[in-house]
């Protein structure tokens, strides 16, 4: 089925400026301008229909993408009697405008009511605001999509009990109690750095961006800014396990035998790692290396207390660990925290003893043995 245009000179509206408009729309907030035109167009076949009282679905309205001349066509059908002069047109009415219509072919017959241009005027640039609008917070929600996970850094714009507003330039950042590390006082007018652990849609289409201080991803991207070799793959993060503000323990490895990791993230003086820890506030940082022997590996975990001893279960992974007597506190840590850190990093459940409870305990199973051996002895 074709299609034909009778073309009615000078009747369409002249929009030029709007297009000059879209182009720097386009060129300025990468907003298609084809987008916002169809989105014109639609909008003005809406506005026809309810200031012309026309209840059709055969009205078809374009803009010109390079002049923005605007032009209106009801679509009518080529018949051989009309039923419905809304939506149908005579063969011998059609033959007229084109001899090439045939029955069953439509024709787009071009409209131009009085008054449309000022309506058309209107409707584009509400349109348009809307699109803007629109468009605006889609460029802005990729945009920070693709920042997912990176480090941001915004002025702090409101506190409150729970939240933390960031202006982040563009748009506004979150950071949720949750995301915020304990033992920071955030004030207004602060500078901060955090890093983007979501972004969602928000009501009506809103983009919601949430940071954070105290998740892993904002340590790991710290040591990739301070760290060349990390931030290179020379030295590879295995494993992070934090007390955010309090603590925390990073696993690295590398597979060049000439790196030293750990020194490498330490840095001569411990000026590298002393970078990290002051923008975390003082937060402990302990940097062991990663080992693929779960024994060694988790020796290295509970660093920097002394290990004598692992045994463990593969199949439960479950670790007893013995470090010597004077070594137990520093091994568990202030209210178990060293120990949880050891067991977050390693993935390894963790038992820990001293030297003189773990002799207690073989010397308690030995006497139970003992016991069980003469139990026996008398049922027999």
């Amino acid at each position: 089925m074709k299609k034909n245009v009778k073309k009615v000179e000078n009747r369409g509206i002249d929009s030029t400026e709007l297009i000059i408009a879209l182009n720097e729309l386009e060129k300025e907030k990468g907003i298609k301008k084809e987008y916002v035109l169809e989105s014109i167009e639609t909008a003005l076949v809406t506005a026809y229909k309810r200031n012309f009282d026309v209840n059709t679905d055969n009205v078809k309205i374009t803009m010109n993408s390079e002049t923005g001349e605007i032009h209106v066509y009801e679509e009518l059908t080529v018949v051989e009697e009309v039923e419905d002069d809304k939506t149908q047109i005579s063969l011998e009415d059609a033959k007229k405008i084109d001899t090439k219509f045939n029955l069953g072919d439509i024709v787009d017959k071009e409209l131009m009511p009085k008054n449309f241009g000022r309506i058309a005027a209107q409707t584009a640039k509400q349109v348009i605001v809307q699109r803007i609008r629109e468009a605006s917070r889609d460029v802005i929600f990729n945009e920070f999509s693709e920042k997912k996970g990176e480090i941001v850094s915004g002025i702090v714009q409101k506190v409150d009990k729970n939240i933390v507003v960031l202006d982040l330039g563009k748009i506004e950042g979150i950071m949720p109690i949750k995301e915020q590390i304990p033992t920071e006082t955030y004030y207004v007018n602060q500078k901060l750095r955090a890093c983007i652990a979501n972004v969602e849609k928000g009501q009506k289409g809103s983009t919601q961006i949430i940071v954070s201080r105290a998740n892993n991803e904002f340590l790991r991207k710290l040591f990739e800014l301070e760290i060349p070799e990390i931030y290179e793959g020379l030295i590879e993060i295995k494993s992070i396990s934090r007390d955010p503000g309090k603590r925390c323990k990073v696993a690295v490895y590398s597979q060049n035998e000439n790196i030293d990791p750990v020194g490498s993230c330490v840095g001569q003086k411990g000026i590298r790692i002393q970078n990290i820890i002051n923008e975390l506030s003082g937060e402990k940082i302990d940097v062991i290396e990663w080992h693929e022997d779960p024994s060694t590996y988790i020796a290295e975990a509970l660093l920097p207390a002394q290990v004598m001893a692992v045994d463990i279960k593969d199949e439960e992974k479950f670790a007893q660990v013995i470090v010597p007597d004077d070594q137990l506190s520093l091994a568990i840590g202030k209210s178990g925290q060293n120990a949880r850190l050891a067991a977050k990093l390693t993935n390894w459940k963790i038992d820990i003893k001293s030297e003189s409870q773990f002799r207690e305990m073989i010397k308690q199973m030995q006497q139970e043995d003992k016991e069980d051996e003469v139990e026996s002895t008398e049922g027999e």
